[in-house]
């Protein structure tokens, strides 16, 4: 037993090491020598990022490795913030050929991290009678952030007849589901409606207007047309499949290939327009036309599920990949991968890197090569540069290290 002299620079001893520690090295993990591409803040340079209990902490020119607890050379390499995908379908479950609950949707952490990801929103599997089995099955349960438009039918994607029901389509109960979660709810949905009736686009304006949150349209909507629904739409809402050749929406372009007046117009009034690729709603034949009079998307939303996953889309690296050898400049198509989306859904402390905010991060890698991307229409083009994420970081955890960029080299 120690005397209490002894005891007393014990205690000493310990506190002056622990304090040492927290103020010798403030920062958890400093990610070294990276080009940070972070639109939000107008940043497009060599910058060091610093990282403390899963918030950005500092951001500067030459941050002292001393100042760490663990390193990372990231030189040579990208540093942005953690993407966000605007349209997925991970309403994942066992219900055979269908997406809400279903075995068509995936898993989010299965292929967020992987592709830098760190955000989902899931484009309205779910409606107001399921979105809950939702939350508690997938969304409580993924390391990814997962938020979500919901669908105006009630049911969600089950596929016919349910979703042709309008009278499922009740704007005050989704007003309420979306009342009783703000912070996962972002916007309302609104597709796959086969009918000439424009009551079920109006009811999804009704609840999205309720709550002031936006609206995201799919194509699947043959009966209504597209100038129709531009016409109708609020600035902050969302056109998804808008570089798609498809049978159930009219094109973005006109005979000659020239951007619709209408089109022009709706992005004018400020509504967004979002990729969409899916399984086959992305064609060369519209984005190279629409992207040469410089019609560049506003989110890079991937349409993500069972069958596209294995096609021309493959990930959202990927379609960020196709727009890159398009001509789109790189700190445009990050800014179209992080900060644009969060504004989208008016999340705006994602997307960004600013000092404070929460540490999602991807660490991103331009490949020189000769590359070909497929589109829905299985026609390929070829490209020069693609996009790999080498590290990825959730809520300043790794959770994505393709390279072993933070492991310690093996010595035999």
């Amino acid at each position: 037993m120690c005397s209490f002299k002894h005891c007393r620079y014990f205690l000493l001893s310990i506190y002056l090491i622990t304090t040492f520690y927290v103020h010798g090295q403030p920062y958890d993990l400093l990610l070294k020598g990276g080009h940070l591409i972070d639109p939000k803040n107008e940043i497009d340079q060599l910058m060091d990022v610093a990282i403390t209990e899963g918030k950005i902490a500092a951001t500067g020119d030459n941050i002292a490795i001393s100042q760490a607890k663990k390193v990372i050379d990231v030189s040579g390499l990208y540093v942005v913030p953690g993407l966000i995908d605007p349209h997925t379908h991970v309403f994942v479950g066992s219900a055979p050929r269908t997406f809400a609950n279903g075995f068509s949707s995936v898993s989010p952490d299965d292929f967020s991290f992987k592709s830098g990801i760190t955000t989902m929103v899931d484009a309205g599997t779910s409606g107001w009678r399921n979105f809950e089995t939702f939350k508690s099955q997938v969304i409580d349960q993924s390391t990814t952030r997962v938020l979500a438009f919901l669908n105006i039918a009630g049911v969600g994607m089950v596929g016919p007849p349910s979703e042709q029901n309008i009278q499922d389509m009740d704007p005050y109960l989704t007003d309420l589901m979306i009342k009783k979660y703000p912070d996962i709810i972002v916007g309302v949905k609104i597709g796959h409606y086969t009918g000439d009736e424009f009551t079920p686009v109006q009811r999804a304006l009704d609840a999205g207007s309720a709550q002031d949150v936006p609206v995201l349209v799919e194509c699947h909507l043959p009966e209504i047309p597209l100038e129709v629904l531009l016409e109708r739409l609020r600035p902050g809402d969302i056109l998804t499949h808008a570089y798609g050749r498809v049978n159930d929406r009219a094109s973005i372009l006109d005979d000659q290939d020239h951007l619709k007046d209408a089109v022009v117009a709706a992005r004018k009034k400020g509504v967004l327009f979002d990729v969409g690729h899916g399984g086959g709603s992305f064609h060369y034949s519209e984005a190279v036309p629409a992207t040469k009079q410089g019609f560049w998307p506003d989110s890079f939303g991937s349409d993500l599920h069972r069958f596209s996953m294995n096609s021309g889309m493959k990930d959202m690296l990927n379609i960020m990949s196709k727009f890159l050898n398009l001509g789109m400049p790189l700190y445009d198509v990050i800014a179209a991968a992080t900060n644009k989306p969060a504004a989208m859904i008016k999340r705006p402390d994602l997307g960004n890197l600013g000092i404070g905010s929460e540490a999602d991060i991807a660490v991103l890698k331009v490949l020189d090569g000769k590359f070909g991307f497929t589109d829905s229409g299985k026609e390929t083009a070829q490209g020069s540069q693609k996009l790999q994420a080498e590290l990825t970081i959730r809520a300043g955890k790794i959770v994505w290290d393709l390279n072993g960029l933070s492991t310690q080299n093996f010595a035999n």
